[in-house]
């Protein structure tokens, strides 16, 4: 039976096949795991015993790596899933996000956390993954990174450019941060300067 170190190694080799797009091999799960050759070898061998023929998935060795993957004979079945259209709908959180980061360009997240008051890294970090918002680097003098809105987020919504964005002539401006986001938008010729009456 197995130790404890041992059994934890599988785990962490296993979660690194997972999550790798390209197969990893000896000597990259070394460097990642921290661990020598024979360890992960091992490790690689108990997975391989664990993902046995009852199972969906296999450790296969290609390519110079290993990789995780469905087994062979599952192909007809994983390609009815791959064959269906993907839900790429975004949930009211994300689509509040992008908009505050659509309108305030380049933003960064604790400034859209502010403005929705909520934690917004998940949320931004599912945007970034779908390509709709991207890094638009950190202001002279260093801060936080800021982001915008991608070509995608365009093509996605129909826009030509940031102009084609609707008026924000009837949005509501409350609470501490108000003044500053009126000023703020004014600057981006995004709301009229009504002199900070909401």
């Amino acid at each position: 039976m197995s130790g404890a170190p041992e059994r934890d190694l599988a785990r962490q080799v296993e979660a690194l096949l997972f999550l790798s797009p390209d197969p990893l091999s000896v000597v990259g799960l070394c460097e990642l795991t921290g661990a020598a050759p024979g360890p992960v070898q091992r490790a690689l061998a108990l997975l391989a015993g664990r993902h046995g023929p009852d199972g969906g998935l296999e450790v296969a060795e290609v390519a110079g790596g290993h990789v995780l993957r469905t087994r062979a004979d599952l192909a007809p079945v994983c390609d009815r899933l791959r064959a269906r259209p993907r839900d790429d709908r975004l949930s009211p959180a994300a689509l509040e996000t992008l908009a505050v980061v659509a309108y305030l360009e380049p933003v960064s997240r604790r400034d859209i956390g502010r403005l929705r008051g909520v934690q917004v890294d998940q949320t931004v970090t599912t945007l970034l993954d779908r390509g709709l918002v991207e890094e638009a680097g950190r202001p002279d003098g260093g801060g936080a990174m800021r982001y915008r809105t991608t070509r995608a987020f365009q093509e996605r919504f129909g826009l030509r450019d940031r102009g084609d964005l609707p008026p924000l002539a009837g949005f509501a401006l409350t609470g501490p941060e108000a003044e500053a986001l009126r000023r703020r938008l004014a600057d981006a010729a995004l709301l009229a300067d009504e002199g900070g009456e909401p």
